[in-house]
């Protein structure tokens, strides 16, 4: 029986069937907790930035309305990479691009205003100076990040053969 062509041909057909549809099931289940979560943060987002127009935030309070905003749009770009790879069946690296672009920008905002903290500083110590120059560093590998992902999603979108946008692909399934 293990040398019958046809029940080795069943037995290859069924298992596909079965990881396929558990794929399919475990990125539905993710989706919905990714779902839940970007509901949980756009909550979030809605009170504090009603407590930034209030009490007429200053540049913390609008940062951080900023990165909570940010912190949701990765998530809505993580779910949209899911539902692309459930609909064609195949992993594009796009949005992880973007994914990472939104998280080297969040980590940029969030470096600017630390480091601009520290210059407003009445004593300038050793630590703050050294603090300070991390930070340049810092922000100086994120733009070669930024620059380097933001020239990887051109050449991605040069190379694609139809010039669609990735999760408009044809459905391969």
């Amino acid at each position: 029986m293990a040398d019958d062509p046809h029940a080795q041909g069943r037995l290859t057909r069924a298992s596909s069937f079965v990881f396929l549809h558990t794929e399919h099931a475990i990125y539905a289940a993710l989706g919905l907790l990714l779902a839940f979560t970007a509901l949980i943060a756009l909550i979030d987002a809605v009170g504090l930035t009603w407590e930034a127009v209030r009490s007429l935030g200053g540049a913390t309070q609008t940062l951080e309305v900023v990165d909570r905003l940010l912190f949701l749009l990765m998530l809505v770009e993580i779910l949209h990479t899911v539902r692309v790879s459930m609909r064609s069946g195949r992993l594009t690296c796009e949005p992880f691009l973007i994914v990472g672009l939104i998280a080297s920008i969040r980590r940029v905002l969030v470096i600017t205003l630390q480091s601009s903290e520290i210059m407003h500083g009445k004593d300038w110590s050793p630590e703050k100076a050294a603090l300070f120059q991390a930070s340049m560093i810092e922000l100086g590998v994120l733009a070669g990040l930024i620059l380097t992902m933001v020239a990887s999603i051109f050449l991605l979108h040069r190379a694609r053969d139809d010039d669609k946008p990735a999760g408009e692909e044809t459905d391969t399934l």
